[in-house]
């Protein structure tokens, strides 16, 4: 039967789709921002009818409706990161939290330790042959098509068709639906002066010809900033977003020094603005791949100077990273920090940075901390850390002992912290310093 008699066979109203979320159903969406917010309210509309239905789901950047208290009985939400719209259904406990390796959901889905009943996805027009692309969202999405025992796709005229291993054939879903909604956008935040000292550190540590991992916010944001004066960088990364299409229009993004899919920017999952969404349809320069390849800590160090950028809430002094947790309080998830510092650190002249605001709480708060705030969690050990970076500079932690990096941590931190710390890396961690905390040099 030709592609175009199927489509019409199983093209149906979203209505009448999603009647195949049934009561004790396990539902996963599209990812970030690939979910439809069609499909997500058709659903939300559902919830007196059913019973004990959950959502699996990563970043959630539609409003999560399903997330309201008076629906926990109906429909639950597990989220696998926490973000914006689920942070405070998480810490409620109107919805719940399963940590788990960005690169480890499509696992969790295939080996059934989270069974996916229906999959409600968000894709391109079919092509030709009968093909959709899952445009910005591959990630785990793709596995949990695979995996479902009903699938609805919302053919969506705006979703772009990326390219790489990025389709689904209209013969692998169960229902069509056909919507006109525009693909979710990201703004461009706001970089402020802390951010651009620290975009200009992490800049000063990225070689020409690295290949990039960057990810969202006004930290990624100021390093791209300061890149303008780079030659043939790259880009293999869980996502990116408009500033990388900037410097690849002016030349400085080339991706030709890649030791791993040269001549091609790597990613799983896009955010940003329509510029980016046309950017990257039907663009033979985007390749997008599934979650467990892309993230893959062994993929990953396949690209020569691979370097890793990525942020922090806390660093004690002994070099653990938390960037998950407010203590007790869940602030989003692991991510794939752990995969990208991994892989890059197992690269040839890989380098893995994390970088964070020396303070917090309009400074009256230290993130360079003597140790974790009570309830935080360990994202990045300490024994596979390297850069740290804040405003005040940059320092190699790797083959350091724990006197060497209380002494580089501190000089890193806010000065109004700094004799504190230090007095108190003494007193508790009976850390013997080489250094007056006030006048460290970086090292």
């Amino acid at each position: 039967m030709h592609w175009k008699a199927i489509y019409e066979e199983k093209l149906t109203t979203v209505e009448e789709a999603l009647q195949a979320v049934q009561s004790g159903n396990n539902v996963t969406l599209s990812h970030a921002a690939g979910e439809s917010l069609t499909l997500s309210s058709a659903l939300v509309a559902r919830a007196a009818e059913l019973e004990n239905v959950t959502v699996h789901h990563f970043l959630m950047m539609g409003p999560a409706q399903f997330c309201r208290p008076e629906l926990q009985r109906h429909i639950y939400h597990n989220s696998l990161f926490v973000g914006p719209h689920t942070r405070e259904a998480v810490n409620r406990g109107w919805a719940d939290f399963t940590p788990v390796f960005f690169s480890e959901v499509p696992r969790l889905f295939r080996d059934g330790y989270l069974p996916v009943d229906v999959a409600l996805i968000n894709v391109s027009l079919p092509d030709e042959h009968g093909y959709m692309s899952f445009g910005v969202s591959v990630d785990y999405t793709s596995t949990a098509a695979q995996c479902a025992q009903r699938v609805v796709a919302a053919v969506n005229p705006r979703m772009p068709r990326t390219l790489g291993n990025s389709f689904i054939h209209v013969s692998e879903v169960d229902y069509i639906v056909e919507i006109d909604e525009p693909v979710i956008e990201l703004p461009p935040p706001e970089i402020g002066p802390v951010e651009q000292a620290i975009g200009e550190h992490v800049a000063a540590l990225i070689e020409d010809g690295a290949t990039l991992q960057i990810g969202i916010g006004a930290l990624p944001a100021a390093v791209l900033k300061f890149l303008t004066s780079k030659n043939n960088l790259g880009i293999h990364s869980e996502m990116f977003s408009d500033g990388v299409v900037e410097l690849y229009e002016a030349g400085v993004i080339t991706n030709k020094a890649k030791t791993l899919h040269p001549g091609k920017m790597i990613a799983t999952f896009l955010m940003g603005t329509r510029k980016l969404y046309d950017f990257v349809h039907n663009n033979p320069v985007v390749e997008m791949h599934p979650v467990d390849y892309t993230n893959d800590p062994f993929v990953i160090s396949r690209n020569n100077q691979m370097t890793a950028i990525n942020s922090a809430l806390e660093v004690d002094l002994t070099g653990q990273v938390c960037a998950e947790s407010i203590g007790y309080t869940q602030y989003s998830g692991v991510g794939g920090q752990a995969d990208f510092v991994r892989g890059a650190s197992r690269a040839a002249g890989g380098k893995a940075i994390i970088a964070l605001p020396s303070t917090a709480k309009d400074g009256q708060v230290s993130r360079i901390v003597t140790a974790l705030t009570e309830g935080a969690v360990v994202t990045t050990t300490r024994n596979d850390v390297q850069y740290i970076v804040t405003e005040y500079g940059a320092v190699d932690l790797r083959g350091k002992s724990i006197r060497q990096r209380a002494d580089a941590l501190i000089s890193i931190a806010h000065p109004d912290f700094r004799r504190e710390l230090a007095e108190a890396a003494r007193a508790k961690r009976s850390i013997h310093l080489t250094e007056n905390p006030l006048t460290a040099t970086r090292s």
